[in-house]
């Protein structure tokens, strides 16, 4: 039997949701269990080698001075970058991205990208493809959370979700591994910080400290104690699991170890670090390298920061010295690598923020926050690369032709996975139930 998510809930005739799961007596909305757990039952997605690596560009970089530059603008609206042809006819990019304009045959640039509600900094979307606005019981899950809950691991002591990662120091700009109302066993395993994001754990668990498998059990057995008596958690049975994995295997700490690769490996993925939260904390180019490690290794869902993009003042220069070259490099070392390992149908790669940034350059020489429409790029996963989906208009204000919403980049990421959007469900907290994509359709250009 399938247990599905908030099954300590009590209908309102006694009945708690597990038995009424067990008596196939759910119907919500014209649903029928069957429905409720076809995500659950989604062939083949236990064994599946897919992986999708996810670039979260911290604070959201301006569209129209990357992929969707406007030479026909005024000053004040276009800049001074200029574009540079790519290795696509017709497709070009910004100047201080030479090596991705050199593999533009193997990306997709989506140049209409929308749906942040309000033009607030909301990596949420990023992640999830729901806006943080109007969740459901229990909050929206990541979809690393969402392949953890459904497909596990896949290689013993490798987490099935890791985000790279820590906390981006900006409240709004959130956390990599929501795990929402799939409950914190499938939080985002983050080795550069808390192992899980809404975990506070009792004095006396020091998972790094613990020696021994019994006194490894013993501090998550009074973890659980603690926390069912509170009421707060579910699922930490499967952190035992994960934590017995990570500690009696070798896999994870190999995977994580860079020096492993050979000099010149280390040399083209480079080691800048555009990042600056403040706190210490080393998020650099070898993030990108890590990320390929850890998919190779058996990862299902990677994601990582990249920047801090938020430019109110003097955009260009930071984007010119630090950002745009050390992105540059970074991206197109991984896209290169997996193509190379023969790893790019099997994995896909995505990059964004969570909105674009204004036409009008303000009077600090920067660009604002602009909801209307931002852009992003693909890569990976076999799909049809080397060419633009969307448009915007003269000023790179509106969306000319084929908007694209965060939506439906989710909606092709689990129908790439091999999970139905249209017939797949997930209970939340209530027991109501929720589709995958919140019922976008996949990109039919990228399949």
């Amino acid at each position: 039997m399938i247990a599905l998510t908030g099954n300590r809930i009590r209908l309102c005739d006694g009945v708690t949701r597990r038995q009424a799961l067990r008596i196939g007596a759910l119907g919500m909305g014209g649903l029928s269990l069957p429905g409720l757990l076809r995500a659950e039952q989604a062939a083949g997605i236990k064994n599946s080698q897919k992986s999708i690596i996810m670039i979260y560009m911290c604070g959201a970089p301006a569209h129209q001075d990357m992929y969707d530059l406007k030479m026909d603008a005024p000053a004040e609206i276009r800049g001074e970058f200029r574009p540079i042809p790519t290795n696509v006819r017709g497709i070009e990019i910004c100047e201080h991205m030479p090596r991705m304009a050199r593999i533009m045959d193997k990306c997709i640039p989506l140049r209409s990208v929308y749906g942040s509600p309000d033009g607030n900094h909301d990596s949420f979307i990023c992640y999830t493809g729901h806006s943080a606005t109007n969740q459901p019981t229990g909050g929206w899950p990541a979809i690393g959370s969402v392949m953890s809950h459904l497909a596990g691991s896949r290689e013993p002591g490798i987490p099935p979700f890791f985000g790279l990662s820590p906390n981006a120091g900006h409240p709004p700009y959130g956390s990599p591994g929501h795990p929402g109302f799939l409950g914190v066993s499938h939080a985002a395993f983050r080795p550069s910080g808390p192992a899980r994001d809404d975990m506070q754990l009792p004095a006396g668990v020091q998972l790094d400290r613990i020696g021994s498998r019994k006194d490894l059990l013993a501090g998550l057995d009074r973890f659980r104690r603690e926390s069912d008596a509170r009421g707060s958690m579910t699922g930490l049975d499967n952190l035992n699991r994960q934590a017995l994995d990570i500690l009696t295997t070798s896999k994870l700490a190999e995977a994580l170890d860079v020096s492993k690769e050979p000099a010149h490996v280390r040399e083209r993925y480079g080691t800048g670090d555009a990042n600056n939260f403040g706190d210490g904390a080393p998020r650099n180019l070898e993030h990108f390298l890590t990320a390929r490690r850890l998919v190779e290794a058996g990862a299902r869902v990677v994601t990582l920061n990249f920047g801090r993009w938020d430019f109110h003042s003097d955009t260009f220069h930071g984007m010119k010295n630090t950002h745009l070259p050390q992105f540059d490099q970074g991206l197109s070392a991984l896209i290169e690598d997996l193509h190379e390992r023969g790893l790019d149908k099997q994995v896909a790669v995505v990059a964004w923020g969570e909105f674009g940034r204004t036409p009008q350059i303000n009077a600090d020489a920067g660009r604002d926050h602009w909801p209307q429409v931002g852009g992003a790029l693909v890569a990976g996963g076999g799909f049809r690369a080397g060419q633009v989906i969307g448009s915007t208009d003269r000023l790179g204000a509106e969306i000319a032709t084929r908007p694209v919403h965060f939506g439906e980049v989710f909606a092709t990421l689990y129908h790439w996975l091999g999970l139905d959007n249209e017939h797949s469900y997930l209970a939340d907290l209530a027991g109501r139930p929720q589709k995958l994509a919140g019922g976008w359709n996949p990109l039919p250009e990228l399949l």
